[in-house]
């Protein structure tokens, strides 16, 4: 039997995706996974049928579904009249239901009250679910949601599409089904871990802490005694934020950081923050300006706790890693005819190399320069001040030139509406 050249092409598109589900981002995985599966479905959607289809199209067709039985994700084809075309096998496993009893039939959310269709139809419409986490933005294709059902218990990803487009108007769609659950599993077993870790560190480490400030405040210690104090406290304190770092951060990916947001004047906001943390910045020998905006800024929705913390990880990032006698400047602008404004943190420290800008925002990573200036950092500070201004409806970004210094910007809405209404689990 000859393959013809679109099977080819199909199959090469099972096996990369198969290799790239365990390294590619989900924006891209999900873009690979709709191009495997609106092949199959366009060829559904255009392909002849009745007593004029060619006998190549019926063996195609045939060999075609033989491919797709091998997919460990569930792959659903329907018209806009939601009529099911296409069913794989990994579908029938999923959802209990063999492809004679679903192709041909209309998917309604009505479903959801048979208890043999009623997974299918939190599936293909989501808002029936009990829980429903939206991964892409709306009216984007493809449109990526997490569902998670009770009874039974799964964790799935569904990656919709439009596909064999007429115009503005589809002729169908597609959805790639995969079961999480396994993942999602191992996942909270992992934060649990480390969740009860951290909290029975902290309690002996915060013993210790309180031990050694009594001992290094103590002034009969002799010269060499006073120093090692004062280095066994530095660790300890070291070790303290590490360990309420990781404890942030764990809460964070499950969503239960626990933001409580208030109306506030970000100007004021800010001359808080910059007046605590000044001392800092003298004893660094960097000087810490406030540039104040000439014309009253809106009001923005904060945590100011939360927001604390993202702000002190940036202004002490700053003062850090700059040069002596250098210099740290706060300021904060209203984005011209957008509804956001702009804080900035610039600085004259050590910059970061080009190849490492991209990468600042990971968990514990570290750019080298950084690590050769201040060996003891944690790598977790921009990876939580992300997510907190994230979490305000707001993003990040920085511009930097090595040896030249460094400023990083973050916007925050000043309409209500925009700030997320609350916080989801993260990937």
């Amino acid at each position: 039997m000859q393959t013809t050249p679109f099977l080819l092409f199909f199959v090469c598109l099972v096996l990369a995706a198969g290799v790239a589900a365990a390294y590619v981002p989900l924006s891209a995985l999900a873009i690979l996974l709709l191009s495997l599966a609106a092949s199959a479905a366009i060829f559904y959607f255009s392909a002849p049928r009745g007593p004029r289809e060619k006998p190549g199209a019926v063996t195609e067709r045939s060999e075609l579904a033989s491919i797709t039985s091998i997919l460990e994700d569930a792959l659903i084809a329907y018209d806009e009249n939601f009529i099911v075309l296409f069913w794989n096998h990994a579908a029938e496993k999923l959802f209990g239901l063999e492809s004679k009893e679903v192709v041909g039939t209309q998917l309604k959310p009505q479903d959801a009250e048979n208890p043999k269709r009623r997974v299918l139809a939190q599936v293909v419409f989501p808002s029936l679910a009990p829980r429903m986490i939206p991964r892409s933005n709306a009216g984007a294709f493809p449109q990526v949601v997490d569902v998670a059902i009770d009874d039974p218990q799964l964790e799935l990803r569904v990656i919709t599409a439009p596909v064999s487009r007429v115009g503005d108007v589809p002729r169908g769609f597609l959805k790639i089904v995969k079961n999480r659950t396994r993942e999602v599993a191992l996942l909270k077993s992992k934060n649990e871990f480390i969740s009860v870790a951290s909290h029975q560190l902290r309690t002996p480490m915060n013993e210790i802490l309180w031990a050694l400030q009594a001992i290094h405040g103590n002034e009969s210690l002799s010269p060499d005694a006073k120093e090692l104090s004062e280095r066994a406290l530095h660790s300890a304190e070291q070790l303290v934020s590490l360990v309420d770092d990781i404890l942030n951060i764990t809460r964070i990916e499950e969503g239960r950081f626990g933001y409580s947001f208030e109306s506030a004047d970000i100007v004021e906001f800010l001359g808080k923050t910059s007046g605590n943390i000044l001392p800092q910045a003298e004893r660094a020998g960097v000087k810490l300006y406030f540039d104040q905006p000439k014309d009253k800024l809106p009001k923005v929705m904060i945590d100011e706790k939360k927001l604390s913390m993202a702000m002190n990880n940036l202004l002490e990032n700053a003062i850090r890693y700059n040069v002596e006698h250098g210099e740290v400047v706060l300021g904060v602008k209203k984005v011209e005819d957008q509804p956001f404004i702009e804080v900035n943190v610039k600085d004259t420290g050590i910059g970061i190399p080009p190849g490492e800008v991209n990468r600042l925002f990971t968990k514990f990573f570290r750019a080298d320069n950084a690590v050769r200036l201040a060996p003891d950092g944690s790598g977790l500070g921009l990876y939580i001040t992300q997510n907190v201004v994230r979490a305000h409806g707001g993003q990040m970004r920085v511009e930097s030139e090595l040896n030249r210094g460094s400023t990083f910007s973050f916007t925050l809405p000043t309409d209500p509406s925009m700030v997320p209404s609350g916080e989801v689990a993260l990937e």
